[in-house]
């Protein structure tokens, strides 16, 4: 039998709070975690004490309880709250910082009703002591619990005060941006652009025309760039030794090599390189040239050859930004 009002319906027709949390869910995608990357951090006291303070945010928790099947709860700390943390004894602890709901009214929980069910509270931050330290989700410890996890702090022997060195960020992003930007160059060098004139540490751009102007999305706290160097003729006669990369504004991904040894006539040679790059606050919102560089090795000895980009090469820059939890304090 249908719930029989829909979402939404006129006349004074009274909705039910099953329909109102299938509304979230679908807003959230099904989803859970925290809505801002800086949302819901837990950091240790100014003044290291035995309690932590969680910061202001917002959340996406999902129903748990029996018949909650397509159900979230969406909840927000408009201040910051503070919750105590029970000191060690002779033996180490690590305890389980959550968010979460304690809706008596949602069949099958039991949670004690609270004195004014107008204004709650519903939801409330709870430390889960003594699981074990390789915890890091709400379901591997209380899998009923409509509630996320925000940190775990593994505690010493004899402690009674948190430092920020015990705390280890669980938050995760209920629904995290991403951005995927494609750039490529084909068969555009008339005259053969060459790597392996200038020598490690000084980079050249490579090839000529490898640069594209990109937007850093300002809520981007990370960048995964794939550089592809398809097709480098290496014609000179000579070993080709050297490195390659790309650079984001001043950020620069690890060093790939290349290793081209002369085979007696020309060859053609692929490289892939890149890696992942934290985004600073400073950065964000604004443009910056991707940039593929090249360079030959330092050693001499290795081959003083160069590789050429000509008409039959094809280079592609790959780049993908994140929203990942930061601790920043920057959204």
């Amino acid at each position: 039998m249908w719930d029989s009002v829909p979402w939404f319906v006129e006349g004074g027709a009274e909705h039910s709070s099953e329909v109102a949390r299938l509304l979230a869910y679908a807003a959230f995608a099904g989803a859970e975690g925290i809505i801002g990357n800086s949302d819901l951090q837990v950091r240790a006291l100014s003044s290291p004490g035995a309690a932590v303070q969680i910061t202001t945010g917002a959340c996406a928790i999902l129903n748990k309880a029996m018949g909650g099947k397509y159900q979230a709860y969406a909840a927000r700390l408009p201040s910051a709250d503070q919750i105590s943390i029970a000191a060690t004894g002779a033996s180490a602890r690590s305890d389980l910082i959550i968010a979460r709901i304690e809706n008596p009214y949602s069949y099958g929980e039991t949670w004690n009703q609270p004195s004014d069910p107008a204004v709650g509270p519903y939801v409330f931050t709870r430390v889960v002591s003594g699981v074990p330290k390789t915890t890091t989700r709400v379901k591997q410890v209380r899998s009923g619990d409509s509630a996320i996890a925000l940190a775990r702090i593994d505690i010493p022997p004899n402690t009674n005060s948190i430092t920020q060195s015990m705390i280890k960020d669980l938050r995760e992003m209920a629904n995290p941006r991403r951005r995927r930007v494609v750039r490529a160059l084909r068969g555009v060098w008339t005259s053969p652009d060459e790597v392996g004139n200038t020598v490690y540490p000084n980079w050249e751009e490579f090839p000529n025309g490898a640069r594209w102007g990109i937007d850093v999305p300002a809520w981007a706290t990370s960048a995964t760039i794939i550089a592809t160097w398809a097709g480098l003729d290496q014609r000179n006669a000579k070993d080709s030794y050297g490195h390659l990369r790309a650079v984001l504004g001043s950020l620069a991904t690890p060093i790939t090599n290349y290793n081209c040894d002369w085979a007696g006539t020309h060859q053609r040679f692929t490289f892939v390189g890149g890696g992942t790059v934290t985004i600073p606050a400073s950065m964000r919102g604004n443009t910056y040239d991707v940039v593929l560089e090249g360079c030959r090795a330092e050693d001499a000895s290795l081959g003083t050859g160069v590789l050429e980009a000509d008409g039959g090469a094809s280079i592609f820059m790959d780049i993908e930004f994140v929203e990942d939890p930061s601790e920043d304090g920057e959204t």
